[in-house]
């Protein structure tokens, strides 16, 4: 997919835009509690990473981040309610990698994420995890796909919707390593099919699943990410065997089109001091999530390249929505 002239402008422009702390106005702001739109069920990873910088942010700033679930639709739903809010900085989104998959899947939206949600703040980057529950027999990642090829079809991969960030990988997966997992689409927390083996794979977010895998109840095959994680150095990247695997997801924050240039600037300041907070930084290690610094100009920089790359890899694999 080729991004529109104007929308790349407006996310690519500003590159001058001031780093500093905007005077005034912005200082007065938040006069009262912020909504955080988190376009997916609690308990997973966008989920968990909001409510940790929520509650710092709420901390720091003497005003409630309160965390507001809207699952549905690949995350359209909670996206499209923070397009139609009012561009005062009370109403945010948690944007995710879904958001620029999304422009290639669906034709029929009445918004543009582009064009209709001002980049604000990156949060974290993660790289999802291959997981399998261990009645499968696999225990490497060659041998899983030794295993899928000689049972296509018949293994099935869990992810939070059609053309979510956890059903691309897989069918990204798919095409590379010449298998055929069947997504499973959920409209709420899947790890407990996972956990149960009714669902027998996933590609979940590593901060979702690294608790499980350390348990025993998951095993971890692979990371998708061009390098192994500190997290879980023992595991490999997916790329060390389907060579050119790649699917890093990221977590970031976005306001209504129109948002105060001032506000977002304050926004992007505190999150950045947040996020450089050694104690949640080292939160963040543990789970395998990297903090995303970005200035606004540069975090919309990264979202027009990350819509351009997923719009090629879903044209050339020819995933649909179901």
């Amino acid at each position: 997919m080729r991004l529109a002239r104007r929308d790349f402008l407006r996310l690519a422009a500003a590159a001058s835009v001031p780093t500093a702390l905007p005077a005034a106005a912005a200082q007065a702001y938040p006069a009262r509690p912020v909504r955080i739109v988190v376009p997916y069920p609690a308990g997973i990873a966008p989920d968990i990473v909001t409510r940790l910088v929520a509650q710092s942010l709420s901390q720091r700033l003497g005003q409630q981040f309160v965390v507001d679930n809207r699952p549905g639709g690949a995350a359209n739903v909670g996206t499209g309610i923070v397009v139609h809010a009012p561009p005062d900085g009370y109403t945010l989104l948690t944007a995710t990698m879904t958001n620029t998959i999304n422009p290639s899947l669906y034709g029929n939206l009445d918004f543009s994420f582009v064009r209709d949600i001002a980049p604000v703040s990156g949060l974290v980057f993660l790289p999802l995890l291959l997981v399998v529950n261990p009645a499968v027999p696999a225990k490497t990642l060659p041998e899983f796909i030794a295993y899928a090829k000689a049972n296509p079809g018949k293994l099935n991969f869990a992810s939070v919707g059609s053309g979510a960030a956890t059903d691309v990988a897989g069918e990204l997966f798919n095409a590379m390593a010449g298998v055929r997992l069947v997504n499973v689409p959920y409209r709420s927390n899947y790890m407990p099919d996972v956990l149960s083996g009714q669902v027998q794979v996933s590609f979940g977010p590593i901060l979702q699943t690294i608790g499980y895998v350390k348990a025993g109840k998951l095993r971890a095959l692979g990371v998708t990410s061009a390098k192994r994680s500190g997290a879980l150095p023992d595991v490999p990247a997916i790329g060390e065997v389907v060579p050119g695997y790649e699917a890093v997801v990221w977590d970031g924050v976005g306001a209504p089109a129109r948002t105060p240039p001032d506000v977002i600037e304050r926004l992007n300041h505190e999150i950045n001091a947040v996020l450089s907070d050694p104690a949640l930084r080292a939160r963040f290690a543990s789970l395998g999530a990297e903090p995303m610094l970005m200035t606004p100009a540069e975090f919309g920089k990264y979202v027009a390249a990350e819509t351009a790359k997923w719009g090629k890899v879903v044209k050339e694999a020819g995933i649909k929505v179901q």
